[in-house]
């Protein structure tokens, strides 16, 4: 099964279907105070954390409210907590929450003064509920709380960061651990989402019901490849042509050839300026070349028989000349609609300035960038909003689709995934030249047998084992050995 994300005000409507059957919503806020508690007490153990004194940071709403529960079960439990909080709200549950806290005795502060001598910091500010910029003095409470030493626990989502887009409003918790409630939100897992969210722990309490509608599908990282059969050979493999190489800018092609041949492809072909083949021939000698410039229409056709995925326009450039490339290859590539074909980098550029509607064999993985210029919009409104994004990218050209970046969305026929691998360490050129390759390749290879998501997994996957050494530092082209590793687990 399948890991599934949500819109909040999904979540929400879900919320009030269950009070609807005259299910208590103060006993909800009790459950998952309780769920967490026990949560947070084994990771403690589990993980020997020195932690005895606890801070609880309380809001105005029923956030709050699961806040005050956990302080008064985390106190029984044996820890020594204390209460920071704001006015309460006016909400009955969390007015009974409060209650409960006092009975406890425990110790409620009137203002967000904490002094660093806790061992743990939990955010009870805001939930999922958040969709407005914070004003200057919950920014100030916001900065304090990151600043502070100790282990940070978020409940539910941390404070500040948009439920829904992953962004910061505009600044947000920095958690440890967040124990999202209910179900998963698409804000925790792509745009800024994981880098404040740190581990994230289901607390799901309340059973489907049958409006409940996932946004997001969270892709599981464990890839299972077919074996490969003892009577096969390079035919059998695909035959991969990459095009693209402008005079001035070879090494993409070369990184993308590369990236085919290691993720098992049984050819690879680079049409590409003539200027770069002694380059591509000495550092791999099984790629076979073509010059891009002498090629003619009727021998681009006859190429095209012998192919079975194209990945298009790494290093293509972005001038007059690239512009006719692009035109006199574009339209005789889609023409072939047995073909595989990857659509990257700078023919992304000028597809922008056409027209194309394109099957479901044609893959395309913008960056924010690349999304903007197709959208007319630009990357800061890309990342407010990824889903809508890469949802607009589908209706005016069809296809399927990779937004690449943190939590990289990939949009297949009728599902949308999430990206549950990689790291910042892949944040680097060439690293989209080399997925290119790995989807033409593994396309080639496969067909219908292997998905998008997939691909886009066993990259990230390739990306971690680099990054075990670090994450700074990592380059394209050492991602070669780490793709063989991946596709031969």
């Amino acid at each position: 099964m399948h890991a599934a994300v949500y819109h909040s005000q999904e979540i929400r409507a879900w919320e009030q279907r269950w009070f609807q059957k005259q299910n208590s919503s103060l006993g909800l806020m009790q459950q998952v105070a309780w769920s967490i508690c026990n949560k947070l007490d084994h990771f403690i153990q589990k993980n020997s954390l020195s932690v005895r004194k606890i801070a609880v940071w309380c809001g105005m709403g029923n956030n709050a409210g699961d806040g005050y529960f956990l302080a008064a079960y985390l106190q029984q439990a044996g820890y020594q907590v204390t209460i920071f909080a704001a006015p309460a709200g006016e909400s009955p549950d969390l007015a009974q929450a409060v209650q409960t806290a006092r009975r406890h005795q425990l110790n409620i502060h009137s203002s967000f003064d904490v002094p660093d001598v806790y061992d743990c910091h939990i955010d009870a500010l805001f939930g999922h509920g958040l969709n407005r910029n914070l004003d200057s003095d919950w920014q100030t409470v916001i900065k304090h709380f990151n600043q502070l030493s100790g282990f940070k626990v978020a409940i539910d989502l941390p404070s500040g960061l948009n439920a829904n887009t992953g962004q910061c409003l505009p600044i947000a918790i920095k958690a440890d651990i967040t124990y999202t409630v209910l179900a998963h939100k698409i804000g925790l897992h792509t745009g800024q989402g994981s880098e404040f969210s740190g581990q994230v722990e289901l607390i799901d309490l309340l059973p489907p019901d049958v409006s409940l509608r996932a946004t997001a599908l969270l892709k599981p990282a464990k890839i299972i490849l077919p074996k490969r059969q003892a009577f096969g050979h390079k035919g059998t493999y695909g035959h991969v042509l990459v095009v693209g190489g402008h005079r001035d800018m070879g090494g993409a092609v070369i990184m993308a050839a590369e990236a085919a041949f290691h993720a098992g492809a049984g050819k690879v072909t680079v049409v590409c300026d003539a200027t770069h083949h002694a380059a591509i021939l000495a550092r791999a000698p099984n790629i076979m070349i073509k010059d891009i410039q002498a090629l003619t229409s009727d021998e681009i056709l006859t190429l095209l028989q012998q192919i079975d995925s194209v990945c298009f326009g790494m290093g293509l450039g972005r001038d007059e000349w690239s512009e006719k490339q692009f035109m006199k290859w574009c339209p005789v590539l889609l023409k072939r609609a047995e073909l595989h074909l990857v659509i990257d980098a700078d023919a992304l550029w000028f597809l922008a300035e056409h027209s194309f509607t394109f099957s479901q064999n044609v893959y395309l993985t913008p960056h924010a960038g690349e999304a903007a210029r197709l959208l007319n919009t630009s990357a800061k409104e890309i990342e407010q909003d990824r889903v809508t994004a890469i949802e607009q990218l589908y209706q005016r050209f069809s296809g399927q689709w990779v937004l690449k970046g943190a939590g990289s969305l990939i949009l297949e026929p009728d599902q949308l995934w999430i990206c549950t691998t990689g790291n910042a360490g892949m944040g680097t050129a060439g690293m989209g030249d080399v997925l290119a390759g790995m989807i033409a390749s593994l396309k080639a290879q496969l067909d219908t047998h292997i998905s998008l998501s997939d691909i886009v997994t066993l990259h990230g996957q390739a990306g971690d084992r680099l990054a075990q050494s670090g994450q700074r530092g990592i380059q394209a082209h050492q991602m070669l050995d780490a793709i063989y590793q991946v596709v031969n687990p």
